[in-house]
């Protein structure tokens, strides 16, 4: 196939920005979109059970070693407010673009609180596929301009009569 063939097959104006799991299905719903829309929660569940699951062995480990209530009320607090926060930093980026110094800068507490990230992967997938609404807003938005852009200009302007007067 050569290369003009491949520019004239290709649609102008903005492509969508494919969404992990989902593609580009996510524009018309189409390609199994309603089948991935089931699968990608009940896929996401388990990951942040395992998780629950080795948080209790931790917490099982530190009561063997007998450290102290002190120390174990530490590190339970501490994964909840990580957790809490990770939730609420990932729930937030489905919704707008997050900044990337923030975004490394709680490199740390988002892994330390990877449960809240997984669980709001997780009830975000129940409503939406995650980060649809922001693509679907940003998407919608650069058509709409790729649109007046286009339809602004109609035929080549330096045949347009001249007006004298």
């Amino acid at each position: 196939m050569s290369d003009e063939n491949r520019t004239s097959d290709t649609p102008k104006g903005p492509r969508p920005e494919p969404l992990r799991f989902f593609g580009t299905t996510w524009v018309e719903h189409d390609g199994n979109y309603r089948l991935r829309r089931v699968v990608v929660p009940s896929a996401r569940s388990s990951p942040a059970a395992v998780s629950c699951l080795v948080l209790r062995f931790a917490y099982q480990g530190l009561e063997i070693a007998e450290v102290g209530g002190a120390v174990t009320l530490i590190v339970v607090v501490m994964f909840a407010v990580c957790s809490a926060l990770a939730f609420g930093h990932t729930w937030e980026a489905f919704t707008k673009r997050p900044d990337p110094e923030r975004q490394s800068s709680l490199r740390g507490l988002l892994a330390i609180g990877f449960v809240g990230s997984l669980l709001a992967y997780f009830f975000r997938s129940l409503v939406e596929a995650p980060g649809e609404r922001l693509l679907r807003e940003e998407y919608e938005k650069a058509r709409a301009t790729h649109e007046k852009r286009t339809s602004r200009r109609t035929g080549n302007p330096s045949r347009k009569p001249r007006r004298r007067g």
